[in-house]
Parts: structure tokens; sequence; C-alpha cells
């Protein structure tokens, strides 16, 4: 059986990781929030930023794995990205783009 497989990951490890990108996401809010870039009682905002940053710290911590970073690596990995959102995302994105894309 393959050890790199989702599924191995126990669920206490999938909790972490949750949680620090959710943390990652609060605290990004929190700042928007105190620059005034958003209304307190924006949730939908709030909500949206929180699910983002769950994307991209679960993507960032499937790539620590696959790349053996240490799980101390990856704790801070996936809080900073967790923190970035979308930024992260665009980040990822742009790195797939210029690794997928064929040489002419």
């Amino acid at each position: 059986m393959d050890e790199k497989d989702p599924s191995n990951i126990p669920l206490l490890t999938y909790s972490w990781v949750l949680m620090l990108s959710l943390l990652g996401g609060i605290a990004s809010f929190m700042q928007k929030l105190k620059a005034g870039h958003t209304r307190v009682f924006n949730i939908v905002e709030f909500i949206g930023e929180c699910c983002i940053s769950a994307l991209v710290g679960m993507i960032t911590f499937f790539l620590c794995e696959s790349a053996d970073v240490s799980r101390m690596k990856s704790a801070a990995l996936v809080a900073i990205s967790g923190h970035m959102g979308s930024k992260a995302m665009k980040l990822l994105e742009s790195i797939l783009s210029k690794n997928l894309t064929p040489e002419k």
C-alpha cells in the first residue's frame, strides 16, 4: 500500500492542518478589518476567506507531504499559506502553469 495515500493520513493530522489554515484565514480577515478593507458583519467575506484558507492550506500540506517536508515546517507553511489565502492560490497557479506548460 502506498504510504503517500491521503487516506493513510490520520484524522488528527487533517484536523491540525485545517485548524492552522483557518487560523491563518481568520488572522487575514482581522487584518483586513483593522485596515478598514472590510466591514465587521460581512459574514460572506469571512466564510469565503475561511474556505479559501482551508483549501490552500490543505494543498500546501499535500505538497509538503509529497516533498517529504518535516511536520514542523509543514505546519508553518500551512499557516502562512492559509493567511495568504487567494494570494497563495495565485502563486501556486503560476508555479503550476510554468511547470506544466510544454516548452517550445
